[in-house]
């Protein structure tokens, strides 16, 4: 039975994905190696469960035990040794993984679970020097953020996992109050964002057609198909408006539509003048830097209510 959950990072992804598990009343080893970080983090999560409280999320008794669930380390050994699921939310290098998953196999239990939260990097390149026993006790566990809100997290099924042990996995994510999808194939982006990135570079190509304004295509979106996708799957919406006519209008637009193989060169012209989006104040939009709270706090706001929504759908 996973009792103790050991999160390695507590960066963007790391905090949070602490906050839900010691939200749902696990006890969590968060370790992290920065001391400026270590120190805030716990400020940070309680900014966060003081929003979900305000937004009547949560009741004001659970943003203390939440903070009580989670122990702040900066010894990855003492960290981890007596977890039973280990999550690792460190930078996409993939030496630097393979490294931490060779240390990990040493250092954890014999049956410990090891995760990663990639959604980039392959899991047998990642856990190519584990011992092969312990390969059995290896997966990806892919979250999407802001982690404390957004409900799906994508669980590898690749084959090196026995059943039993991945449904203990799922489990735990259900006890958290999150979506699981099984993710059969260990293909690069899994399934979540190859979707999204399919979504984004239309969007990026009609940018650079001047077709419509900024704000217009992202109301086209909002109001259009995604109005659809917050509580229903493209495969039931294609069933629902009929297969002959998503054959006939696939055949009419895919051709004409991008298939660019790279970013956009909207978005590398962003980068390269440091326009970021809102943490540098200028993105596709502009934002005043005195507002950025209360931008970010409308967001969330928007995403909690989905949140709240979608519980009728899981």
């Amino acid at each position: 039975m996973i009792k103790t959950i050991a999160v390695l990072g507590a960066g963007t992804m790391g905090h949070g994905i602490a906050e839900v598990f010691a939200m749902n009343n696990f006890q969590v080893n968060l370790y992290e190696i920065s001391d400026e970080r270590r120190n805030s983090v716990k400020e940070i999560i309680k900014k966060e469960l003081e929003f979900l409280e305000e937004n009547e999320y949560i009741n004001k008794e659970k943003i203390k035990d939440t903070l009580n669930n989670i122990i702040l380390y900066s010894d990855l050994k003492i960290a981890v040794e007596n977890a039973d699921f280990i999550i690792e939310v460190t930078p996409e290098k993939l030496e630097l993984k393979q490294e931490l998953f060779k240390n990990l196999s040493k250092l954890t239990k014999k049956e410990a679970i090891l995760a990663s939260n990639t959604s980039s990097l392959g899991l047998m390149e990642m856990i190519k020097f584990v011992p092969e026993e312990k390969k059995k006790y290896c997966m990806v566990n892919h979250w999407y953020n802001p982690a404390h809100l957004m409900p799906l997290v994508e669980l590898s099924y690749f084959g090196n996992m026995p059943e039993e042990i991945f449904v203990e996995i799922e489990k735990i994510y259900k006890k958290a109050n999150k979506v699981t999808i099984r993710v059969l194939k260990d293909i690069p982006g899994l399934i979540a964002n190859r979707i999204q990135q399919g979504v984004a570079r239309e969007v990026f190509s009609l940018m650079e057609m001047k077709s419509a304004s900024n704000e217009d295509i992202d109301k086209a979106l909002m109001f259009g198909p995604a109005f659809r996708y917050a509580t229903t799957g493209q495969l039931e919406i294609a069933d629902m408006g009929g297969l002959d006519i998503w054959d006939t209008v696939g055949n009419n637009l895919l051709k004409v539509m991008d298939n660019s193989q790279c970013a956009n060169k909207l978005l590398k012209e962003k980068v390269e003048a440091n326009k970021l989006g809102i943490k540098t104040g200028e993105g596709f939009f502009k934002y005043n830097k005195d507002d950025i709270e209360k931008i970010n706090n409308n967001f969330y706001k928007k995403l909690l209510l989905q949140l709240k929504v979608s519980k009728n759908y899981q």
